[in-house]
């Protein structure tokens, strides 16, 4: 699986541990930073690595910051994002099994290594259960559709 992957600078240490984690899995991961801890604004990742996922360019994503939150609020703004904060594997696992996520949002400094590697591979590996969740996510795409042709103020 192609995944793109990105931190602001509270997650970089994270983001390079995931880097291996996922190598080693046999994945291909394109790193898109944040390079160092030099401070950036979580949005630009966000944005980035969530394009990728929306165009195409790459299968799924994953971001991390200090909590996730930001991350995911962020990403969930790019048309064709699904984007969630997981703190636990049910919550990966359902996140997948019902929801389809596509970008994966971790905290970077409130879970530790262990779980964020135990997490990312249970979002891996579980599919889309798809049935009664096609309806529900055709009505997350309609309300995108609706929200994204309209300014706020």
């Amino acid at each position: 699986m192609k995944i793109a992957i990105g931190s602001d600078h509270r997650g970089v240490d994270a983001r390079r541990r995931l880097i291996g984690f996922l190598e080693r899995h046999g994945h291909s991961v394109k790193d898109c930073g944040s390079h160092d801890e030099t401070a950036v604004d979580y949005p630009d990742v966000a944005a980035d690595v969530s394009r990728q996922v929306a165009d195409g360019s790459v299968d799924r994503g994953i971001l991390l910051c200090c909590t996730g939150v930001g991350m995911a609020i962020a990403a969930n703004k790019v048309p064709g994002v699904r984007a969630a904060t997981c703190h636990d594997e049910v919550a990966a696992e359902m996140s997948r099994r019902h929801n389809d996520l596509n970008v994966l949002c971790l905290a970077a400094e409130m879970v530790g290594a262990e779980q964020q590697e135990k997490m990312t591979e249970i979002w891996l590996n579980t599919d889309f259960e798809g049935g009664r969740h096609e309806r529900r996510l055709s009505k997350i795409s309609a309300l995108e559709a609706t929200a994204c042709g309209q300014r706020s103020a």
